[in-house]
């Protein structure tokens, strides 16, 4: 039996640190806060620099970065790294009440979408690491807003679509590729052959009915831009105008709409376990933290595929937890010495074989255990290094998934699509108005 990892979210779920910090009442958030200190013993003119992170929940996840700031310390006599581990859960309101008194720690791990909206507040400094060392790091595990490098990580996560190859045999349906991705119209034809065979409750599983908040940028949005929408005018990000609710985003929404009026996706889904599990749904829109277990019930049968493309080429989400160093930060010389020295390789990998993520750099690849050119995984960082798009590198992202979400699913439940994306596009422009473009 293949080891399973322990199941991911793809961007996390902490709470997010809002634009003005104020929406937070505070509260008694530092008292939840796990301890998480390393075990190094340092001596007491050594300078600390201190670290939160939300690992405090997934153990993998604190042993890693514990044995990575211990390996840190035993390199050095002039710093020395220190953490707390809080639950995920209680992690944003802690760093919001910090915030609010200026008083984070030096490292602080943020989820990459919100990234630019912890900068444009302030929270965060550029980060002074080596052009080359960045440059060998994906795309997406790279942190920007306004052309500074704000945020680094070990790792990254890809969706794509689960299968069996018996069953696509079976009912005649082509196996895509990287290089040939299924068409949308080929894509479309799949799943009415599968819906028509009767041999599924659903042809396919979206995730719709297991997941709330970011999930819904996270998964869909790789389609509305496939089909050559977006979320926001990424020339620049000042108005959702034409990019929402412009053809290519109507035709998107009438697609999504029909999946579930055609019953080839279900509204509810099964919070339990995943129905490609079960053999009930013949195909899923799943992430890589979910393959090996997909691997241990169908074994060479499994199959990772590649989103189809809907004309604008295949498109899948990039970015998850990262590192930044804090404006608090008395500091920062320590903190970026600490990150460029947990970038190299070796501790990317053990992030990679703890987790079941995609290790940020290719050297990192080479030594992990599933993501190599020959583990079960290695499609996934295909993926990420080729097809990913992050979600839009601006402020204003909170506002615009939570629009985004909202108007999906009024969509999936009925609403005029035009209607509903034109309202989300006023929405989401108000909000930028009303904060003098973020800077835009």
């Amino acid at each position: 039996m293949r080891h399973r990892f322990r199941r991911r979210s793809p961007s996390g779920t902490s709470r997010r640190v809002p634009r003005a910090l104020r929406l937070l009442a505070v509260s008694a958030a530092s008292a939840l806060v796990l301890s998480g200190c390393s075990t190094a013993n340092a001596a007491e003119d050594r300078i600390e620099i201190h670290m939160w992170n939300h690992a405090a929940g997934n153990p993998e996840e604190l042993a890693t970065i514990t044995a990575v700031i211990d390996a840190f310390n035993a390199s050095q006599d002039t710093y020395v790294v220190r953490q707390e581990a809080f639950p995920q859960l209680v992690y944003g309101d802690a760093i919001t009440a910090a915030a609010l008194t200026n008083d984070l720690p030096c490292i602080v791990d943020i989820d990459g979408p919100i990234v630019p909206n912890w900068a444009w507040a302030g929270l965060l400094r550029p980060l002074d690491l080596p052009e080359d060392l960045l440059g060998q790091l994906l795309p997406s595990a790279v942190g920007e807003y306004q052309g500074e490098t704000y945020s680094v990580g070990y790792y990254d996560v890809a969706l794509g679509i689960h299968a069996r190859k018996s069953v696509l045999e079976q009912y005649g349906i082509r196996i895509p590729t990287l290089e040939q991705p299924w068409s949308g119209e080929e894509f479309d034809a799949a799943l009415e052959t599968l819906a028509a065979s009767g041999d599924f409750r659903y042809p396919l599983d979206l995730g719709t009915g297991i997941a709330d908040g970011e999930w819904w940028s996270y998964a869909y949005s790789p389609f509305l831009q496939s089909f050559g929408g977006d979320q926001i005018d990424r020339s620049t990000f000042r108005s959702a105008e034409g990019a929402l609710n412009g053809p290519e985003a109507v035709a998107f929404g009438e697609w999504f709409q029909s999946l579930f009026d055609r019953g080839l996706v279900s509204r509810e889904g099964n919070p339990a376990r995943p129905e490609f599990l079960q053999g009930t749904v013949a195909l899923s829109w799943q992430g890589s933290w979910e393959a090996l277990n997909a691997y241990d019930e169908w074994g060479d049968d499994m199959l990772l595929l590649p989103p189809p493309d809907f004309g604008s080429g295949p498109v899948v989400g990039g970015a998850s937890w990262q590192w930044g160093v804090s404006t608090s930060c008395e500091h920062p010389e320590g903190a970026f010495e600490y990150l460029e020295f947990s970038l190299q390789p070796e501790f990317i990998a053990q992030f990679s074989n703890a987790l079941g993520v995609i290790p940020a750099s290719e050297a990192a690849t080479e030594l992990s255990e599933e993501f190599g050119d020959d583990g079960l995984l290695r499609p996934t960082v295909d993926f990420a290094r080729e097809l990913a798009v992050v979600r839009p590198e601006t402020p204003a992202y909170q506002v615009v998934s939570s629009v985004f979400e909202k108007t999906l699913k009024d969509i999936m439940h009925g609403a005029d699509v035009q209607t509903a994306l034109d309202r989300a596009v006023r929405d989401i422009d108000a909000n930028i108005r009303s904060n003098d473009g973020y800077g835009f």
